[in-house]
Parts: structure tokens; sequence; C-alpha cells
């Protein structure tokens, strides 16, 4: 009889605060939150440092010819991981899922020059004809690094684990899964409960990377994955330095070793890619990434659209309950002057959600800046007794200080009186968003791919979702998103997404700044990278020029 696990979908009522403190991470505490520069299609050429696109920048890095073994390649990646085991919501390029992939590997991965998601670990997957039913086969004699087997009973064990620790994507799989089954010992079989077209990326992070079942044999969890590099060190905030490991079932890593060190100021991370410190380097700020890539430099970078987002909270009891309100604060942010004030001009101002750098753009250049309209809405408003006072929640740091301040000027410009609460630290703020929502206003990030843009929206804009700090519930949107997910093409997809576009405009329950981008900055040496989505980067057939 098959081995099977169920999971019903449940209200999401506890606080996703590592997915929450990612939000803020990428927006409030970089001095220019996540956006930035371009793309070359491949190899070098002309760039315009400023504009968002995803791809090569510059020097190509993808090649796997004429490889060279050995050397110790080190990645200073956004932010340091605090623990090795993926279901502690460590999923996405910045938060981790670059180092899990390298332990744990992935079932499958997306490939953006194809736009396809096409199999890593995975030998296969399949779905029906109605995208409801997906087949799963694994490869043959792959094992974990311990020498116990991968197979389907360990790969369903591995999901299990993910939605009992409440990791990352948790939430969607519970509402869009019916079951996981192991058929035989090479097939898992995923039946969900509407059709989805864009379910193999949920298998590119989180839910993908196969925890090895003995990995908690001891008690405790121990870091047992089927990916090409094996824990020799760990020190969290500090460094993760990780081992080829010589039985991978790809073949042994041209790599002898690859380094995770913490390196917390954007700039130093190209200074050390130029003096050879380190080999690589995640970099959000617009700034840094407008110099290193004017200055030569090559990497990798990937597009993000609503990168920057004020939220507005929606619940009864703050002023954002007044859609009056919310759509005079919508009137009265002008994503150009945020741009000047707090990204030195090189940002992407917008205020769609998919702006023209978007395969999903409509209106992207429509404006909803307006601050006569601000100006009347607060006054009706105020007429009948709202006092004008928002409370702006965000961080006691520098850099976070210039989006407060911008903030502020602006909605004080059309008559609001606008209090700057900030936290002494991202928990803290935290907690206030997420958890206490004492707050009207504040700074985070969406960051919706163009290739799968159901998954960060069901997080941002369901009603039940932990992900959702504004206390947005909307059946429509709701049935909205359930459409987006079971779109059949492109064409149903643009469809249902102008539709959601005309609702976020009416029901005005966040302020969209503009799209952005990240870069992962290289040298030149390093080649053989694959880019997988959401900025994770596979390293297994990584190699160095002259190591």
């Amino acid at each position: 009889m098959p081995h099977r696990t169920r999971r019903s979908a449940r209200r999401a009522t506890r606080l996703a605060a590592a997915l929450a403190a990612g939000a803020l991470l990428v927006t409030g505490c970089s001095s220019a939150s996540d956006t930035a520069p371009s793309a070359s299609g491949g190899g070098s050429g002309t760039v315009d440092p400023d504009a968002v696109a995803t791809g090569w920048v510059g020097a190509a890095h993808g090649s796997v010819g004429g490889t060279t073994d050995g050397g110790s390649l080190s990645y200073a990646t956004y932010s340091s991981v605090t623990t090795l085991d993926p279901a502690n919501r460590q999923d996405g390029g910045a938060t981790g899922g670059t180092e899990m992939a390298a332990i744990y590997d992935v079932l499958m991965r997306y490939d953006n020059a194809t736009h396809e998601y096409v199999p890593q670990l995975a030998a296969s997957l399949t779905p029906d004809a109605d995208n409801k039913v997906w087949t799963l086969k694994l490869r043959d004699g792959v094992t974990f690094s311990d020498g116990t087997p991968l197979n389907a009973d360990a790969v369903v064990w591995s999901i299990g684990h993910y939605l009992e620790k409440r990791g990352t994507h948790s939430q969607i799989w519970n509402a869009s899964v019916e079951s996981t089954v192991a058929q035989d010992p090479s097939t898992v079989v995923y039946t969900l409960k509407r059709p989805w077209k864009d379910f193999p990326a949920m298998l590119t992070t989180g839910p993908g990377m196969i925890v090895a079942p003995s990995s908690m044999a001891g008690g405790e969890f121990t870091p047992v994955g089927a990916g090409p590099f094996t824990v020799s060190s760990f020190a969290p905030h500090d460094e993760l330095v990780l081992a080829a490991r010589q039985d991978y079932w790809g073949g042994t890593p041209h790599l002898a070793e690859l380094r995770f060190p913490s390196i917390v100021q954007e700039q130093g991370k190209v200074d050390a890619i130029k003096s050879g410190g380190v080999q690589a380097g995640y970099i959000r700020n617009v700034d840094v990434i407008h110099g290193a890539i004017t200055g030569g430099m090559s990497g990798w970078s990937y597009a993000a659209n609503m990168s920057k987002v004020l939220l507005i909270n929606n619940r009864e009891d703050r002023a954002g309950a007044d859609p009056r309100v919310r759509q005079a604060i919508v009137a009265a942010i002008d994503p150009e002057v945020f741009d000047t004030r707090v990204e030195g001009g090189f940002g992407a101002p917008n205020s769609a959600m998919f702006p023209p750098s978007s395969q999903w753009s409509q209106d992207g250049d429509a404006p909803r800046y307006d601050p006569d309209k601000a100006r009347k809405l607060l006054d009706e408003a105020k007429a009948d007794g709202f006092d004008g006072v928002l409370s702006y929640a965000g961080v006691n740091e520098a850099a976070a200080q210039k989006s407060a301040l911008a903030f502020q000027a602006m909605l004080q410009n059309v008559g609001f009186t606008v209090e700057l609460n900030l936290s002494s630290s991202i928990s803290d703020l935290v907690k206030t968003m997420y958890a206490e929502h004492d707050y009207d206003i504040g700074y985070a990030a969406f960051n919706v791919l163009d290739d799968a843009p159901f998954v960060r929206l069901f997080g941002n804009l369901y009603s039940t979702s932990s992900a959702n700090p504004m206390g947005y519930a909307n059946p429509q949107m709701d049935d909205l998103l359930m459409q987006l997910q079971s779109a059949p093409d492109d064409d149903a997809k643009r469809d249902v997404l102008a539709k959601m576009q005309q609702l976020v405009d009416d029901t005005a329950p966040f302020a969209t700044l503009g799209a952005g981008r990240a870069f992962i900055a290289m040298a030149d040496s390093v080649q053989g990278v694959k880019p997988s989505m959401d900025g994770i980067m596979l390293f297994d057939q990584a190699w160095i020029k002259g190591a």
C-alpha cells in the first residue's frame, strides 16, 4: 500500500516571522532596497546599469566547457544563514536558498534561457492533461551523503518535515496540494486541489530541497542531503564551509570547497571581489549595483515586481479601515520622489504592480500619484472625524530612516501627520507589524517574480495568509488568486492580473513604488554557475579559471 501524507488547508494563525523579516530586510534596512541595474542576455556589451532585467551582465559565467578542478569559491550572500534546515524558512536566494541547494540539491530548477522548469535532482516531472496530477520520477541510484537511499519515501518524508516545521511555502502547499504519494520506490505523485501549471516552481525551492529521514535519527536535526556538497564547518553569522562530495549523483564537483562568509556591507562585497577575497557577492543596494556595473563588474541579475511597497493596515481599528484614507495615502505617494530621495535616482520608479519591465505589464505607465485627489479624500475623512494621524513602523537605522522620512514628507505634504515609530531591531519590527499589527503604514517588499507570480501574490494578498500583515481580506481578491493559480496559459494569466490591478486600484491596500533587481556580482574567473528561480544559484558544475 503506498505511503501517504495528506494535509488539508487550514488557517495560518501563527506568525511567519522569518518570512516577514526577509520582506522587511530587503527594503527598510538597506540604503536603497532592492532595485537596480540591468542585464545583457549573455556576453559582454553595453549595459544600462539602472534598468530592470534578468540575465547575465557583462562576462558570461555559464560555461561548462574547458573546466578546471580544485580551488575554493567564496560567496558572500545577502544574509548569513542561522540554520541548515531548509524547513526553517530558508528558501530564496537572499535568505539561504543557495546554501541549502548546495547541501540538499533541488528536485527541479528553472532554466532562465528557455523559461522552463527542468529536472535537477529529479529525472522528470510530468503533469496530466489538466495540470492537476503531477508525477515525479527519481534518478536511479541516488543516495544521501550518509549513504541512505533517496527514494520516494524519503521525498514524502521530507515534505512532511517541511510542512510540520511550517517552512516558507507550507501555507501555499497546504492550500494547493491534496496529497503526496510514494507510488513506488522511484515515483512520487502529487495530486493538487486545482490545476496549477506552475506547480514545478514549488520544487525549485524549499519543498524541493530533499532532507534525508536520517537527519532526525538522533532526535536533533543533522544536515544530511543529496546535494553536491557536505558541511565542513558552520558558525552562524560568521561562515558556512562546504566540501565537495565525491559520490554526488551528478559527478564530483569541480570545486573542492564552497564557502559562504558573512560580509554585511554591500560595497564591502564588491571590494572583496576586486581584491580576490571572495569570488561572488549578493547585492541589493541600487547605488552599489550602479557603481559595480558601471565599473565593469559582471554577474547574474534577476528582477522582481513590487519590490518597494508601502503597506497600509486595513484593519477595522486602524486609520486604513477607511477606504478614503487608503486612497489618499496611495495618491500622495510619488515613486519618482522616492527614487530621488532614497535611491539616488538609480531605481525603477513606477506605481503599477507590473511595470513596463514585466512581461505582465499592461498599463505600467498609468500614474497613481495625484496629490489633489489625496487632499480631497483626506479632507472628507477628516470631516467625518479622522484626526489625520498615521503611525509609521520602521527600524531605527540610518539607511531605513531615509525611507521613513521620504514617506513622512510626501504624506504630510497633502495634510497627514505621520508619527515615526522606529524599532531597535528587525525582530521588534516584525513583532509590531506581523504579530501585534500596531501600525498604520510600513515599508516592505512583495518581490513578485514574472515567472511564477502566483506564489508571492498569494502570500501577500490572500485573506488568511500569515505573510499578509495588512489585514487585507477581500473575497474577490481571493477568487482572483485562485483563478491565477489555475490559469492554463499566459493570456489567461494576463487577464487575471489585469483584474487584480484594477481591484488594487479600487481598494488601495498598499502603494507600489517600483520593481527591482538583485545583482549577484562575480569575478570573471567564476564559471559553470547555474541560476535557478528567485536568485538561487547552483554550484554543482561551477569551476574557477586558473584554480
